[in-house]
């Protein structure tokens, strides 16, 4: 593997939980990406007037480790697979003694930038692509999802489908040009960061009274794994919309399934499905939450999403 980034977790860079957000994580794993790029013999990938560009379609993050305000960090990586017109890259951000924080496990696809249409790598691309391959260390494999599992076809992802379930909208907005990339898309780091924002409307209070149920803990949440699938990306002025719907439950953890929605068309966006733990803010440690709270998400954000 090569070096990527390095850097540190700032306090702004920390959500509620006191850890870092869903969202700098994202940030920087892009980051690190455009310095493979460069290794890649793309320098220009992710400038304004280059042709072509890379853009993630599927996305595996694994959360191992969480990141508090000023620790240290450093960002390494390989490509795993490499296709035609697509390539399956990894990058691992690791504390400065080695222990693991995250690992991204990412398939990326070559677009031009005039109609973000996937067309193929050239041969020098392709061999230095070759000369970048590496391996996924156990410890950073995928533990709950199929990274290449199929998933719903795009026409079964609809909002007629959201009414039918029942799922909730948690969040709604429109996208400003400065969460916009070079060539005017949407930058992924701020999909997964608007449905970060939106949880808070389903989970809020019910987070409080799991505390309750558990001695008047003060409550929060952590995010152990995350599955993106990227079905189109949005431009400057488009909107959106975030339904959610209960996934399995096992022990300490929940699944989510977020929709992020084009409310204009009734089509996907992205789609994702999160494993979570309630966390307790105090102890920094999982809380299972009991039955009865377990049936009442159930009631608040139905089964029957998927992604």
């Amino acid at each position: 593997m090569i070096p990527l980034w390095q850097g540190s977790c700032n306090q702004w860079d920390c959500d509620e939980m006191g850890h870092m957000n869903v969202r700098v994580y994202v940030e920087k794993q892009l980051e690190g990406l455009v310095t493979l790029c460069h290794a890649a013999g793309m320098p220009n990938a992710f400038r304004p007037n280059s042709p072509s560009t890379v853009a993630p379609v599927d996305q595996h993050i694994r959360f191992v480790r969480e990141v508090l305000p000023g620790r240290p960090l450093k960002m390494s990586g390989c490509t795993l697979e490499i296709g035609t017109s697509d390539a399956v890259v990894y990058q691992e951000l690791r504390h400065t003694d080695g222990t693991l924080s995250a690992a991204f496990r990412t398939r990326i696809a070559h677009l031009d930038t005039a109609e973000g249409k996937a067309f193929p790598w050239t041969k020098r691309v392709l061999a230095k692509l070759e000369a970048l391959k590496g391996e996924t260390p156990d410890e950073a494999k995928p533990r709950s999802f199929d990274p290449d599992g199929p998933g719903l076809p795009m026409d079964e992802i609809t909002l007629d489908r959201v009414e039918t379930v029942g799922a909730p909208r948690i969040g709604l907005g429109a996208v400003p040009a400065a969460h916009c990339g070079a060539h005017g898309w949407m930058s992924p780091s701020w999909v997964i960061g608007r449905v970060s924002d939106s949880v808070p409307n389903l989970l809020f209070d019910w987070r409080r009274r799991v505390g309750q149920t558990a001695g008047g803990r003060r409550m929060g949440a952590a995010v152990l794994e995350y599955r993106i699938r990227y079905h189109r990306m949005p431009r400057e002025g488009d909107q959106f919309v975030v339904h959610t719907s209960l996934g399995k439950v096992a022990g300490k953890t929940h699944n989510l399934i977020h929709w992020v929605m084009d409310p204009q068309t009734g089509g996907a966006w992205a789609t994702c499905e999160v494993i979570a733990i309630s966390l307790d803010l105090d102890a920094r440690k999982a809380v299972e939450a009991p039955p009865e709270m377990i049936a009442e998400l159930e009631k608040i954000a139905p089964r029957g999403l998927s992604i």
